[in-house]
This record gives structure tokens, C-alpha cells and sequence, in this order.
């Protein structure tokens, strides 16, 4: 089955490389409340907590390295005949890192955005309250990072990829994140067959026709080899 696929992916995607999500326990985020650390409100209380949080976060994901999944989600975008869109709620660079190219929704770790004047550059290693803005110079740089309440990037290239995709599939979602768990409606009502690949089912796993369950190291090579090969239906699906 050729033409395009469009791949979302989520941190169960990138737990393998030993990034956490925010539902792990012991963790990064179970160490902070969601409110003050990934919301703009959170942000305006306490923005040296918050950029000491993402501070954190930078250093993880420098240290991160792809795994099988990422390697393999690369090797499809590579080699299939169509075009193969990643669009990722990550905010790490892994999908980069092994050789795809993705459209980041939620922004970078990587990145710096002024909260005056958008403008956009690298981030450094550590970032700290009234950082200036290097084009402005406002002391407004926070994280590039869409937080709860925000509007993700890269929205109307997404929707015109789910109008015209042949098959979806969801990665490591939780399917509790909106406007990201809605995907699946949105590309199946246009048509294409959907595949979720994850650990466990999600609180939207009915609305795939297709279903992956296991670590994303094991189930996500597996599939696309069986893509690359023809063989994607005779996969057994849980």
C-alpha cells in the first residue's frame, strides 16, 4: 500500500533513549506539578523554576542518543516511495539526531523564543530570567516550548497532511493530549487507514483500525520493515 504516511509520535517514543514522559513516577516531572512548570502561568509566578526545570531537560536530551524506533521511523522516511511526515509532540532532537526530519509541534528544547517579539535562535545550555532577546532586547527569553494552554505550531501544515494521507499512525501517544489525540478522526475521516503503535492501549485505541502493542524498540522496526517489504497486513496485531 503506497502513498503518503503521516507519523505522530509521542514520549514513549523517546523513553527508551531515557528521556521520561510525565506520567512516569521517580522522574523529572514527578518532581514538579504540571501548572508551574508547562504553563504560561507558571511561567509569569516563577520563571527561574521553570527555566531550571527546562535547563534540566536541555542537558538530558544533549545527552540522548536514537534508538531502534527513531533509527527505523528514518530509514522509512528514507526509502518509501511517497513522502513519510513526522510530526512529533517531542522536544528533543532524536528524530534529527538519526537522520529524519520532523515538524515539531511543541516547539524545541533546543530553541529560545522571546515572549515580546517571537523571534526565535538557538538556546544555550542554560537559560535564566531576564535573558535579553537578542534581536529586540527585551528581558523576555523563555523555552521554545508550546506549553499547556498554548497553541501548538505548524497546525495548517499538519491538518493539509492528515486530508491527504493514505495511512496514520500514532507512536508513543498517550491519546490524552488534544489537539494531537484528535489526529486520528481527522486523517480517518479522510480516508486513510490508522495504526496505533504503542506500550499499552490508550483512552483512544478504538479509534485506530490497527494496533502495535509493545516497547517502541521492538513493534515500530518490525512495522516498518514490514511496510518496506509489503507485508504490513499479515503483521499480527493485538
Amino acid at each position: 500500500m503506497a502513498g503518503k504516511i503521516v507519523i505522530l509520535t509521542g514520549a514513549g517514543l523517546s523513553a527508551e533513549s531515557g528521556l521520561g514522559t510525565f506520567r512516569d513516577e521517580g522522574g523529572l516531572w514527578a518532581r514538579h506539578r504540571i501548572e508551574d512548570v508547562a504553563t504560561p502561568e507558571g511561567f509569569a509566578r516563577d520563571p527561574a523554576l521553570v527555566h531550571a526545570f527546562y535547563n534540566t531537560r536541555r542537558q538530558q536530551a544533549a545527552t540522548a542518543t536514537p534508538n531502534a524506533a527513531h533509527i527505523a521511523l528514518a530509514r522509512l522516511q528514507k526509502n518509501w516511495p511517497e513522502e513519510v511526515i513526522l510530526v512529533t509532540q517531542n522536544v528533543d532532537g532524536l528524530h534529527e539526531s538519526a537522520g529524519a526530519t520532523a515538524i515539531h509541534m511543541h516547539g524545541s528544547l533546543a530553541g529560545a523564543l522571546c515572549a515580546s517579539c517571537g523571534h526565535r535562535w538557538p538556546a544555550p545550555s542554560e537559560m535564566f530570567p531576564k535573558a535579553a532577546c537578542p534581536d529586540c532586547h527585551a528581558p523576555a527569553a523563555r523555552p521554545d516550548i508550546v506549553w499547556f494552554g498554548e497553541m501548538p505550531y505548524h497546525m495548517e501544515e499538519i491538518d493539509s497532511h492528515l486530508r491527504d494521507c493514505a495511512i496514520f499512525a500514532a507512536i508513543g501517544t498517550s491519546g490524552q493530549v488534544y489537539p494531537a489525540a484528535a489526529f486520528v478522526v481527522e486523517a480517518a475521516q479522510a480516508g486513510a487507514e490508522t495504526v496505533e503503535l504503542n506500550l499499552e492501549r490508550t483512552e483512544i485505541s478504538r479509534a485506530f483500525d490497527r494496533h502495535h502493542i509493545g516497547p517502541a524498540t521492538d513493534v515500530v522496526p518490525r512495522w516498518v520493515d514490514a511496510l518496506l517489504t509489503g507485508g504490513a497486513r499479515r503483521l499480527p496485531f493485538a
